[in-house]
């Protein structure tokens, strides 16, 4: 028996943003009996907004997070069945930034058909409105929490963008954005060109590249916003 396929599933990055969803998705839907969801409430929410006559109950749900070697045997598990399963970040696209990638590579070691949805990534939205290099980028997560250690890698990561033209993407938890930003602007050379892109498909979207002297001379708050930033030197 050939295994199931495996469906990347993109989400919303807003609840209000439905439109970001192409109308495929939602065949891709009815093609699952099985989802592995990184929030089980709010993938069962946005599932029955794209197909309002979904019987939830009808479908078998496992969390990814949870026990993860167990829940990768049942992925595969069912996999061999010949069922095929629907996977579903919190937000944007699973496996990108995202969780997903542990059952992706596990699907690939037995050969299972894996089909990459398209939906909204914050990280390619906010790479493709920043005029920023798109042929060379490196996204690094969460920079590190102390001030210094931050500062330090500001520092490392606008050398290496300053010497292989590449653009730097990061983010960090909302509630430390506005001390992540003075960070960067207190470390970063004045020529240095810095994105700050937050809300992105939300009707607040704001997505501006300035230089960090041009943003020194500008009062910036994004306190608790959901927002990712990215940096090039020149």
């Amino acid at each position: 028996m050939h295994p199931g396929k495996v469906y990347l599933i993109p989400t919303v990055l807003y609840d209000d943003a439905l439109e970001t969803i192409p109308a495929y998705i939602s065949d891709a839907v009815k093609d699952c009996p099985v989802f592995f969801a990184e929030n089980e409430k709010t993938a069962r929410r946005f599932l029955k907004k794209i197909w309002k006559e979904m019987v939830i109950d009808d479908h078998q749900w496992f969390a990814i997070h949870k026990a993860e070697l167990e829940v990768r045997k049942q992925f595969v598990d069912i996999l061999r069945s010949g069922k095929n399963i629907g996977i579903i970040s919190e937000a944007g696209c699973p496996g990108v930034a995202d969780p997903g990638q542990i059952l992706v590579e596990a699907a690939q070691e037995i050969n299972a058909t894996i089909k990459p949805l398209v939906g909204p990534s914050s990280i390619l939205l906010a790479l493709m409105a920043s005029g920023m290099n798109g042929q060379r980028f490196q996204f690094h997560g969460y920079l590190p929490i102390d001030s210094m250690e931050r500062r330090k890698k500001i520092k490392e990561l606008e050398g290496e963008s300053h010497k292989n033209n590449c653009t730097q993407i990061f983010i960090e938890t909302p509630y430390r954005n506005n001390q992540l930003i003075k960070d960067v602007l207190q470390t970063g050379r004045d020529e240095t060109k810095f994105c700050i892109a937050a809300d992105i498909t939300s009707a607040a979207e704001s997505i501006q590249t300035k230089t960090i002297k041009q943003w020194k001379q500008v009062e910036t708050d994004i306190h608790k916003r959901l927002a990712i930033f990215l940096l090039i030197a020149d």
